[in-house]
């Protein structure tokens, strides 16, 4: 039976090199993000090295958006083992949040909370059915609850990110422990630096996103490890 992975948030940097790398092992690759110009390059490139790929747009952001494309892409390739979440939001929003408005503040959870979660409900009862099925998700050390780390995002005015990304590692370890006894692996990798060949690349990256994709296999496969960290 075909495997297949999707990849929520396609772009240069983790998220192509993960559909690369799961490609490389067998698997279906549904590509999703909002630019189809780039899922389009995203999947010539994967057909040239013989995995098999399809292009899905949406909005991460928007729940109905994002049941729709898990819709499509049970339609298009099957049945769903492993959703990828490299998806995030303006990671500049609410950078002071004694500024920020309201509407701006709780915008800051779309993509990371309730996008997220919306995909985790609509593959979740192909994931139960399906063989070592995972819920694999990129994360940003901004979230760390450290004093070290919240003076840094006040100093250069990240603090929404800081809170988006605390959220989304505290939701990690809720979806592992609620999930553990339908048998779906829960991966987190925390990112502490910056990703080769992403626009926040500006020639001190890193962070090459093949190593990130590495250990994201290296967990799956283990399926022991709830969190790492790179960088």
């Amino acid at each position: 039976m075909s495997k297949t992975i999707v990849v929520a948030g396609y772009g240069p940097g983790i998220s192509s090199a993960v559909a690369e790398k799961f490609g490389a092992e067998g698997f279906q690759v549904a590509l999703v993000a909002r630019n189809a110009e780039r899922l389009a390059a995203g999947v010539k490139a994967l057909e040239a090295k013989g995995v098999k790929a399809a292009a899905f747009t949406a909005d991460l952001g928007d729940p109905q958006s994002v049941q729709a494309m898990v819709a499509k892409v049970r339609s298009s390739l099957g049945s769903i083992t492993v959703m990828e979440w490299t998806a995030y939001g303006d990671g500049k929003a609410a950078g002071d949040i004694m500024t920020a408005d309201s509407a701006t503040i709780r915008a800051l959870f779309d993509v990371s909370i309730v996008g997220l979660m919306a995909a985790v409900q609509a593959v979740l009862p192909d994931l139960k059915q399906a063989q070592n099925a995972a819920l694999l998700i990129t994360n940003g050390s901004a979230g760390y609850v450290d004093p070290g780390v919240d003076a840094m995002m006040v100093q250069y005015g990240l603090m929404g990110l800081g809170i988006s990304n605390a959220a989304k590692h505290k939701l990690v370890g809720l979806l592992a422990e609620r999930l553990k006894a339908d048998g779906i692996y829960v991966g987190e990798i925390m990112i502490a630096g910056t990703i080769k060949g992403t626009s926040f690349d500006q020639g001190n990256a890193n962070i090459e996103g093949a190593t990130v994709a590495a250990k994201f296999w290296d967990m799956y496969t283990k399926r022991s490890e709830l969190r790492a960290k790179i960088g």
